[in-house]
């Protein structure tokens, strides 16, 4: 393991001993976000996106290590380990220069070297290959045999120049050479397979770039235009600069050139090696891309499902619609649904009065204060709709609410099970509803993938963005806590800890005995044990419970600490202690308990404010109560709006009107930027200035700097 975390620890400039801690606690069963939280002196205070990282760099380096002793058991069991191949194979940084070195000794498929080493050939290659001086022609008379269909020098000579070029295509420096020649020198060059089809790969018809320059979402657009067959791709390295480098591993300088030897090494790189190095290139450059794609895609969804809830309030969902109507759902401030209807706002004016009769009836009936608008089919109808109600409602507002997912969750299994009475469009409405009221609750429930704030998240390797994606809902449920009397199966299965199966007996448990009235209690769940009661105990509230730690995140481990410092302190009350902690000393304090001085002021922090949600810290989402729309928008209009997706090439803004703007990258900040996410995420509230308005192609151009000069 030292070498390992060694390697780690200088990677993620981390002292060794906490690496070794980390890996020996995720070793021990303890998941991500419980290292995070209750074990900071272990580990230096490293942050969840850190963790992560480690995590996943390790489980890397341990297949990695693994595919070293299958390669180097492999060669040995053929005999043909050297002490230098098995150095130089520990020695590889990466799966790539494992199976460089591993490729002279796989099993390949029937090939012209094999032919011709099945026909002797070998030793007229070698000796040939040695350039000593000596007549090919010559060494060739010795091996023919009509036996083995060797009739003619020329055919000795073939079969050797074969081996010779196969055994430079297997040539693990030549590759790694040539490959690091085409990442700095090469060219990806796309062509139209019909240039008169009007695609939305035009941009790429007649498209050429240095590699090096590349960047994720052209290779992305790329790959997808290659794959429907629209584009033709090809990687090019300009010159001879390939052949002349394969020619000089071959060719010794000093000896007399064998123009065989070189018509080999020649014959290699256009045969052998360049296309397999283009093949490699392009995976690596794809991988690249995927990896930024997902990195991103993570980025997009943690803000998104940190969004500020809006609580307390009774809420009306409207999933607008054409033919189907606008299926609405009243629900209480616990989610509840109360009331559920079907408007047709959009048929004619006389049905949005209708729609409006039966609406107001329904603010009436259950004092609707907030409307959740889908940004769907027909939002911008239902939202002109919306504008009419509210001026019978002066003290309510609306909001416009990203929809992305909802028709996939609708339709789910788990909505089938939590609303089996209501119609699958009205399913849509309630979680409308519930997106507002509280956004992580909800969006636990649906595929992140279906959420809808990443780019070309269908052609990413799916595995991978599951685990990014999961490890993102995993950190920002067990951020904010969990209250183990209301949750929903699916947000209790994100809890650090708990499993699909101990989650629904958490559920099935209060539903038979009552609401948990303390956290010990939940040790009496049916397969909770103790392992899954330390992981989870800290990130589930018991609001209920008369001990106050319970509504908080201070683990029951440190009940008795916090005992012990109430009494150093002096607190009567434990609302106290943080004041009365930064009046005594951290230091002084965590010395006399000995206690971590992270932990101490955890304990501190949750103190201060029992039961706090982190995300109402957070800028509160846009509520309306006026509708804008397309035509409305003039270049130089100054508006406020809230950032829906960022992507490598700018920011979508959500300003109040059916259609998202598009803040170019440029116009993002007053500087140049790798990519918006340095200065923009996901859920911001940003003032734009209007640039251009192109209603015909439904785009609004718009710039973040010009707004903030």
């Amino acid at each position: 393991m030292s070498a390992i975390s060694e390697i780690l620890a200088r990677e993620l400039n981390q002292r060794l001993e906490y690496v070794e801690n980390v890996i020996s606690l995720m070793d021990e069963g303890n998941t991500i976000p419980f290292i995070a939280r209750y074990r900071k002196e272990l580990h230096g205070s490293m942050d969840d996106t850190t963790l992560r990282a480690l995590e996943t760099r390790l489980t890397y380096l341990r297949n990695l290590q693994t595919r070293r002793d299958e390669v180097k058991k492999s060669i040995e069991n053929q005999g043909k380990l050297t002490p230098e191949l098995s150095a130089a194979i520990d020695a590889a940084a990466t799966m790539t220069e494992v199976e460089d070195l591993y490729r002279p000794y796989k099993q390949k498929r029937r090939t012209r070297a094999t032919v011709a080493r099945e026909k002797g050939l070998d030793p007229l290659a070698a000796a040939i290959f040695a350039q000593e001086g000596l007549d090919p022609a010559k060494l060739a008379e010795g091996y023919l045999d009509p036996e083995k269909e060797v009739n003619t020098v020329e055919e000795a000579l073939q079969g050797a120049s074969d081996i010779i070029a196969e055994n430079l295509s297997d040539d693990a420096a030549i590759r790694k050479a040539l490959r690091e020649l085409v990442m700095r020198r090469g060219s990806l060059i796309c062509k139209a397979e019909d240039p008169e089809q009007d695609t939305v790969y035009k941009l790429y018809y007649d498209f050429s770039q240095p590699i090096s320059r590349l960047l994720d979402h052209q290779i992305l657009a790329i790959n997808r235009g290659e794959k429907e067959e629209v584009l033709k791709v090809t990687v090019a390295l300009p010159g001879s600069e390939g052949p002349a480098l394969v020619c000089r591993a071959a060719l010794k300088p000093t000896a007399h050139v064998c123009p065989i030897v070189r018509a080999a090494a020649e014959d290699a790189y256009d045969r052998l090696i360049f296309p397999s190095i283009q093949r490699e290139v392009r995976s690596d450059l794809s991988d690249r891309a995927y990896g930024g794609a997902i990195h991103n895609f993570a980025l997009n969804l943690k803000p998104l499902l940190m969004q500020p809830p809006v609580k307390g309030f009774v809420t009306m969902g409207l999933d607008p619609g054409y033919r189907n109507g606008c299926k609405v759902a009243v629900v209480d401030p616990t989610g509840k649904v109360l009331d559920t209807s079907v408007v047709y706002p959009t048929f004619s004016e006389k049905k949005k009065q209708e729609a409006i009769a039966v609406l107001s009836g329904l603010m009436r009936k259950h004092s609707v204060r907030h409307i959740a608008i889908g940004n769907g089919t027909a939002s911008r109808e239902t939202e002109a709709m919306t504008v009419e109600l509210l001026t019978r409602f002066p003290e309510a507002s609306y909001a416009i609410v990203n929809e992305a997912g909802a028709s996939v969750y609708s339709a789910s299994p788990l909505a089938a099970e939590e609303f089996p009475e209501y119609d699958v469009n009205l399913r849509s409405a309630v979680s409308i509803a519930r997106r507002l009221q509280d956004p992580l609750a909800e969006l636990v429930k649906i595929d992140p993938k279906a959420i809808g704030v990443g780019q070309y998240q269908h052609d990413c390797p799916q595995k991978e963005l599951d685990a990014a994606l999961g490890a993102v809902v995993e950190d920002c449920v067990n951020s904010v806590g969990v209250d183990a009397n209301t949750a929903s199966r699916s947000l209790l299965e994100q809890v650090s800890g708990l499993t699909s199966a101990t989650a629904k007996n958490i559920v099935a448990y209060r539903e038979e005995n009552g609401p948990f009235t303390s956290r010990t209690q939940l040790k009496k769940v049916p397969k909770l044990g103790p392992k899954a009661f330390e992981q989870c105990a800290g990130f589930l509230r018991i609001p209920e419970s008369k001990e106050l730690l319970d509504n908080t995140g201070v683990h029951p481990e440190s009940y008795a600490a916090v005992k012990s410092l109430l009494k150093l302190l002096g607190c009567a009350d434990p609302r106290e202690l943080p004041d009365k902690l930064e009046a005594y000393g951290v230091s002084k304090a965590a010395g006399e308990l000995a206690l971590g001085e992270p932990t101490l002021l955890d304990i501190a922090k949750e103190l201060r404010k029992p039961g706090r949600d982190p995300r109402d810290e957070l800028p509160k989402p846009i509520l309306r109560k006026d509708v804008l729309e397309m035509k409305d928008l003039k270049p130089g209009m100054e508006l406020t709006g809230t950032v829906r997706n960022v992507i490598d090439f700018g920011v979508f803004v959500d300003i109040g009107v059916h259609q998202d703007g598009l803040v170019h990258i440029s116009e993002v900040a007053n500087r140049r930027l790798r990519h918006p996410s340095e200065v923009v995420k996901v859920g911001d509230i940003v003032k734009v200035v209007v640039l251009s308005v192109d209603e015909k192609r439904h785009r609004i151009s718009l710039s973040m700097k010009q707004a903030n000069k």
